[in-house]
C-alpha cells in the first residue's frame, strides 16, 4: 500500500522520473552551475536565504558568483524569464547574512532578473522552501540554500580555504539536495508560479514547447522507475487553511518501518514523531533508529531553544528504547570540528527516501512554509538503489564508501553497529541528552522560538497544552 496519497500526505504524485542525490554544497553547486548554464525558457528559485556572491564552484579560477551567472543568462538571451523569491527575512535573521538577501534586490536592478522579496507568512513564521527549477524539466529540492556558508566538501575538512566568507572559514557543514525531472520537475515549477502569484500578485506563464534536455551531462541518476511525490506545509493563516502533507506522511513513514529509520536533521524537536518514535522502540520487533543531528547548534537562540528542546526528546526516546535500537550520533571532522548537520533526510528500510526542507520541530510542520520530495520504491532495483543511497549517506560521515557500510550492516545486523565498527566513534560520537536546569526546562516545556501553528505563535501556553493533547490522543490511539 502506498505512503504517497495526494492530498493527504503529500499533494501530488508524478511519474517515475530521474532522481539524483546530490550530497554537499559540492555537488549541489557544481550541478546547478551546469543546469542554470543549459536553461532555455526559465529559471524559478525559491529560498530562505539567497547571497548572489555565493560561489558554485569556489576554488576555480573561473567567476562564478551565482547572481553574476543569473544576470549574464539573462541579459545572453531574453528568452529565458529569470525569477528569484526569497523569504524577507526578519532583520535580525538578515543581519547575520550581511543583511543579504535584502541587498539583493540593488544587485539584480537594472537587469533582466527579477528579484521579489516574500513577506506572505505569518509574523515570526519564515518561507523555508528551497527549490529551483530549470524549464519545468530539471528541478532542485531539499534543505540547502544559495548562500554564503552553504558550500563544503565530502571530505568536511576542519579548515578548508573554499569556504571563506566575509568572517571567515564557515566551517564544515552538511547538505543534501534531490535533482528530479520529468512531471515531478514540472509540478515544482507549478508551486513556484503559485508561490510568486500570492506574493508578487501576477501569474508567471510556464514555459511553451517540449522540455529541455536539462539533465547535467555525466550526472548518472541515483534511483529510477520509483514512485514520485512533492509534499509541503503552510501555514493556516488569513484566508488560507494549514497544508501539513509532510507531517502526515512523517507519522505514515514511522508506523510502516519494518527494520530501520534513518534520519539526518538540524533539529530534532516535534514531541509528535518522538512519540511515534518511542512506541516503535518499545515493540520487540521494530525498527533501529539512527539520528544524525549537529552536537551543539551553531548560533545562540538555537542553542538557548533547540538545543533544550531536543534533550527532552533524546530523553523520551533514550528511556523508551527496552531493546536498544535508538542511536543518535553527532557528526566531527576528522580533526574534531563539529559539523552542521543542516541536511533535511529520512529514509524508511529500503522503500521511502525523503529529502526535504523540513526540520524535524514544531514549526517546520505547521508554521512555516516547507517542501520536499518523496521517493517510494517498489520494485527490487529501486529499493536496492535507495537503500544504496541511505549507505552512502551514512558512510560519507566517516569517510567510507556505502558498500562498506552496507557490508557491515549487514555482518552487525545493525546501521549504527556497523558505522561504528568501521569508525570507532571517531567521527560520529553518541549524542546523548543535557542535564537541564529550571530555566532549561522551562524553555523545553513551552517549546520557546519553536510554534505549532499561527494560534500560538505568541502564546507558548497554548502551544504547551496542544503538544500535551496531541501525545496523549496520540498514545490513546495506539492502546
Amino acid at each position: 500500500m502506498s505512503l504517497l496519497e495526494a492530498g493527504r500526505t503529500c499533494w501530488r504524485t508524478a511519474p517515475a522520473g530521474r532522481v539524483k542525490i546530490l550530497v554537499d554544497g559540492q555537488d549541489y553547486y557544481a550541478a546547478l552551475a551546469a543546469a542554470l548554464r543549459a536553461a532555455r525558457r526559465s529559471v524559478s528559485l525559491l529560498g530562505w536565504s539567497f547571497d548572489p556572491r555565493a560561489q558554485l564552484t569556489p576554488g576555480s579560477d573561473e567567476p562564478d558568483e551565482v547572481g553574476r551567472l543569473l544576470i549574464e543568462l539573462a541579459t545572453r538571451d531574453p528568452a529565458v524569464d529569470v525569477r528569484l523569491l526569497v523569504w524577507r527575512s526578519a532583520l535580525p535573521i538578515s543581519a547575520t547574512q550581511d543583511f543579504f538577501p535584502h541587498r539583493a534586490k540593488s544587485w539584480f536592478r537594472g537587469s533582466p532578473v527579477r528579484f521579489e522579496l516574500d513577506a506572505t507568512v505569518p509574523l515570526g513564521a519564515c518561507h523555508h522552501q528551497k527549490v529551483v527549477v530549470i524549464d519545468d524539466a530539471l528541478a532542485f529540492v531539499g534543505g540547502a540554500d544559495v548562500a554564503l556558508g552553504r558550500w563544503d566538501s565530502h571530505a568536511h575538512l576542519d579548515a578548508d580555504p573554499r569556504r571563506l566568507g566575509p568572517d571567515g572559514d564557515l566551517g564544515p557543514r552538511h547538505e543534501v539536495m534531490a535533482m528530479v525531472d520529468g512531471p515531478a520537475a514540472a509540478a515544482l515549477g507549478d508551486l513556484f508560479r503559485r508561490r510568486w502569484r500570492l506574493a508578487v500578485g501576477e501569474i508567471p506563464d510556464a514555459p511553451e514547447g517540449a522540455p529541455a534536455a536539462a539533465w547535467p551531462p555525466g550526472l548518472a541518476p541515483d534511483i529510477e522507475g520509483a514512485g514520485l511525490g512533492v509534499a509541503r506545509t503552510l501555514p493556516g493563516w488569513r484566508e488560507r487553511e494549514s497544508t501539513q502533507e509532510i507531517a502526515a506522511l512523517t507519522l505514515e513513514a514511522i508506523a510502516s518501518a519494518t527494520s530501520l529509520i534513518y534520519l539526518e536533521n538540524q533539529y530534532f524537536t516535534w514531541p509528535l514523531a518522538v512519540e511515534a518514535l518511542a512506541a516503535r522502540l518499545a515493540e520487540p520487533d521494530g525498527p533501529e533508529v539512527v539520528l544524525v543531528c549537529t552536537a551543539r547548534s551553531p548560533s545562540y537562540f538555537d542553542r538557548l531553544t533547540m538545543d533544550r528542546a531536543r534533550s527532552t526528546a533524546l530523553w523520551r526516546l533514550t528511556s523508551s528504547d527496552v531493546f536498544g535500537r535508538f542511536h543518535a550520533l553527532a557528526p566531527y571532522a576528522a580533526g574534531g570540528t563539529a559539523i552542521i548537520a543542516h541536511a533535511k533526510v529520512m529514509a524508511v528500510d529500503d522503500r521511502l527516501l525523503r529529502i526535504s526542507s523540513a526540520n524535524l520541530n514544531n514549526r517546520s510542520h505547521g508554521f512555516d512554509t516547507e517542501c520536499e520530495l518523496a521517493v517510494e520504491a517498489e520494485s527490487g532495483a529501486a529499493r536496492a538503489a535507495v537503500a544504496a543511497v541511505r549507505d552512502r549517506l551514512a558512510g560519507h560521515w566517516i569517510g567510507q564508501p556505502g558498500v562498506e557500510v552496507a557490508e557491515m550492516r549487514r555482518l552487525t545486523g545493525s546501521l549504527a553497529h556497523g558505522l561504528w565498527a568501521l569508525d570507532g566513534g571517531r567521527r560520529l560520537r553518541p549524542l546523548g541528552a543535557d542535564r537541564l536546569g529550571l530555566f532549561g526546562e522551562f524553555v523545553a516545556d513551552f517549546h520557546i522560538g519553536d510554534p505549532t501553528e499561527v494560534g500560538d505563535s505568541w502564546r507558548p501556553w497554548r502551544r504547551r497544552e496542544k503538544l500535551i493533547d496531541e501525545a496523549r490522543s496520540f498514545r490513546e490511539a495506539r492502546g
